[in-house]
């Protein structure tokens, strides 16, 4: 479907890769992994042409849609929510021009091809594309992805200018699903969602029809979906066929096996130096020595790439709070008529490790803005305990960095009461490195800012830690610093973070917010609490279809005859009903009977037909090739008419029924 072969980029005189070829294959989940600045989103980009490479090429076929979702930069104006979900669909009519492209491409090609093959497959997709995008499926199928994603009935009709950044990356990621390319690339697709969605979207993605390239730094997320992996990282391009967990073991084999190598290698080199040395100035050995130094200079050296010594981050020791580190006493938060929380109570524990989950919007950041002072309380009361040091980390905490001051400057600004660091090393840890450490603070990215006020709030000593979405912007290896150095924390923590792998080690509760109803806390960790949500539902569905068939029952039992109306005449009204419905309905429900049959038979022989498809022998001939797509489209069409007809006579039994219910 999709090729790259020899591509090359570089950066003055960096060079993020220099021959990078791999192909995808339809329906595969690749993953794009390694340290932030690597390349991986430069490859997205070059796949969808927004940057063009120093050498190589990508080798697309015709047919392939590629859909990309950017990390940021990402917004819509003009249209309510439901307008722009719905321009999805403005390429339809293209499927229909598509298959006709394919079908003229098969004619010319060798039926015994690998690329008849494929065609023939896409051809197929294509079909069911088509089929799945009647006109009346399109709306539920918005509403469904709409809400998936988190956006609830109210939203639907609200402009798209008024929603968040967070939220303008949920409705281009509906759209790309919407619309089903045939390789979706997405760039960390979860770092504005929350659990829920979180969820949702890893569903949806196990049986999503197209390929996939991934990158996020959420390992449970990669692992789930993907199958393959490409680690970025010193200019070169390594595959791993497993997921994350696979690469991380494999690749500290192939280091191994690398060093041993290089090892040997090395032992070779100098066996071979140290004849030429002793011989050279034998002229009987002249011929051996000269052979001896041919081979060294042809001998392609193994190198290794030569990691710095492993940093590990520490926090300031701080002194310990009392037991209960903060008291939420019947506290309420009111926006205008919109209500956050309402009398709630709630107590912080010395040694609480708490994961703050929950659908956006919910409460989750304004439960840490109020704790941390932030933000002032509607009703209620809120106690800090004895001795409590609290240090904030907020989604804009980036805005308070002085701009002015470079990255090594505004670690070194830190009072850390008296603890030693080592300014560059930390700035390490957060992915500053080499000459990074001399940029400004006004000409950071957005992602390098939040790094740095991260790091900045951390070495500040506490005992007491808020943090709002600390890993939206760390590489894997920068969140295991991150969560060792948070393993090792003396204090108390509470976390707003839908990163579950980075969580899990690293807590002991979850409080949950949900929106129109209290807090609730769970003991555990994110998985624990997932397993219990996930038997909660189970319970309720079982309960609810208890409910139904309760309601059906109790409904049967209690039907007669209308109140004043005798038995016999009760019964005149009734035949009189039957009547009535058989000399209308009975004609259109022998109609619908024999057009569903027909519908019945036309499936089975499409069914048929595409089995065929697979069997190359069907299209030896170029001209019983041609017969057979002709009357393939033959059947298709009348299928598709059949539908029609089913779907008039079905709303016209429908309004026959209202009318004689009425």
């Amino acid at each position: 479907m999709l090729a790259v072969q020899h591509v090359r980029i570089e950066y003055g005189s960096r060079v993020l890769f220099a021959d990078l070829s791999f192909v995808i294959q339809g329906k595969e989940r690749v993953a794009l992994v390694g340290p932030n600045g690597a390349g991986k989103s430069t490859l997205m980009k070059i796949l969808v042409g927004r940057v063009t490479p120093d050498g190589g090429k990508i080798v697309k076929a015709k047919a392939v849609r590629v859909g990309y979702l950017a990390q940021e930069g990402i917004e819509t104006s003009g249209l309510t929510l439901m307008q722009e979900a719905e321009s999805a669909f403005g390429d339809i009519l293209g499927v229909e021009k598509r298959l006709e492209e394919l079908g003229a491409e098969l004619e010319v090609l060798d039926p015994k091809s690998d690329d008849y093959a494929e065609t023939l497959d896409r051809m197929g997709d294509l079909q069911l594309q088509l089929e799945e995008h009647d006109v009346s499926r399109i709306r539920p199928r918005i509403e469904t992805i709409l809400r998936g994603l988190g956006f609830k009935q109210g939203d639907f009709d609200r402009m798209t200018d008024e929603f968040s950044g967070g939220w303008q990356m949920r409705i281009a990621l509906a759209k790309l699903l919407l619309q089903e390319p045939e390789v979706l690339m997405l760039d960390e697709p979860t770092n504005h969602l929350d659990i829920e969605a979180q969820r949702w979207l890893e569903g949806y993605l196990k049986s999503y029809r197209g390929a996939i390239l991934l990158i996020s730094h959420d390992r449970a997320f990669l692992d789930a979906l993907c199958k393959r992996t490409l680690a970025f990282g010193n200019g070169r391009v390594e595959e791993y066929s497993g997921n994350y967990s696979f690469y991380e073991k494999e690749s500290v084999l192939r280091r191994e096996q690398l060093e041993k190598a290089a090892a040997n290698q090395q032992r070779e080199i100098e066996k071979t130096e140290d004849f030429i040395n002793r011989f050279r100035a034998k002229a009987t050995k002249a011929k051996q020595v000269q052979s001896r130094i041919k081979m060294l200079e042809k001998i392609e050296r193994i190198e290794l790439d030569q990691d710095g010594p492993e940093v590990r981050f520490k926090f300031p020791d701080a002194p310990p709070s009392g037991q209960a580190v903060v008291k939420l006493e019947d506290v309420s938060k009111h926006y205008g008529e919109k209500r956050i929380i309402n009398n709630w109570d709630f107590t912080v524990e010395k040694g609480d490790r708490i994961a703050v989950v929950g659908v956006n919007g919910a409460g989750k950041s304004t439960f840490s803005r109020i704790v941390a002072e932030k933000e002032p309380l509607t009703g209620g009361k809120m106690t800090f305990g004895h001795n409590v040091m609290l240090n904030h980390f907020a989604q804009d905490q980036a805005e308070e960095l002085d701009p002015k001051l470079t990255a090594l400057e505004t670690l070194e600004s830190v009072d850390t009461r008296g603890s030693k660091i080592d300014a560059r090393s930390i700035l390490g840890c957060f992915l500053f490195r080499g000459d990074d450490v001399f940029k400004s603070v006004s000409v950071l990215s957005g992602g390098e800012r939040g790094r740095l006020a991260l790091a900045k709030m951390l070495l500040t000593p506490s005992n007491f830690l808020i943090l709002d979405e600390p890993t939206n912007h760390l590489d894997m290896a920068s969140q295991a610093r991150l969560q060792s150095a948070l393993l090792d924390y003396q204090g108390t923590f509470a976390i707003v973070s839908h990163n579950r792998d980075f969580l899990d080690p690293i807590v002991n509760k979850v409080l949950e917010f949900r929106v129109g109803a209290p807090p609730r806390l769970f003991l555990g960790n994110v998985s624990d609490y997932i397993a219990k949500r996930e038997a909660e539902e189970k319970e309720a569905a079982r309960v609810e279809a208890l409910h139904a068939s309760a309601s059906a029952g109790a409904a049967a039992a209690s039907g007669g005859g209308a109140s004043g109306v005798n038995r016999k005449e009760q019964r005149r009204i009734e035949a009189e009903k039957r009547k009535l419905r058989a000399s209308k309905l009975k004609p259109l429900e022998d109609q619908l009977e024999k057009v569903e049959a027909r519908i019945s038979e036309l499936e089975t022989t499409k069914a048929e037909m595409v089995e065929k498809m697979n069997d190359l022998s069907t299209f030896e001939s170029k001209e019983e090739a041609q017969l057979f797509l002709q009357s393939f489209k033959d059947v298709d069409a009348e299928l598709e008419g059949a539908y029609s007809q089913w779907s008039d006579i079905s709303e016209e039994i429908e309004k026959v029924t209202a009318e004689l219910e009425a």
